[in-house]
């Protein structure tokens, strides 16, 4: 589980803590920072889980991609080479 998104289930709960006394209280500023935290914290909360699933897709390309290599080298160096020579027709000289 990435950092951010504990730190951003903890800033969301402080806001809404933050937002809950600010009700008790009539204070304006405090719901207004607290909602502004449950925001932020939200916001934080997403990222911590965007980079999670980016992690795991990136894992998962990665034993897919070394499993292919390993069971089909022959088609392997086929797209390698089928790659470089279309990267190759796309440098075109001036």
């Amino acid at each position: 589980m990435d950092e951010n998104r504990i730190a951003g289930s903890a800033r969301n709960l402080g806001g809404k803590v933050e937002e809950g006394v600010g009700r008790a209280t009539g204070d304006v500023r405090t719901q207004v920072e607290g909602r502004l935290d449950q925001a932020v914290g939200a916001a934080q909360d997403l990222y911590g889980q965007t980079s999670d699933a980016a992690r795991e897709t990136a894992v998962t390309l990665d034993k897919w991609l070394r499993n292919t290599i390993e069971t089909q080298p022959y088609m392997a160096a086929f797209v390698a080479l089928g790659i470089g020579w279309l990267l190759g027709r796309m440098h075109r000289p001036l």
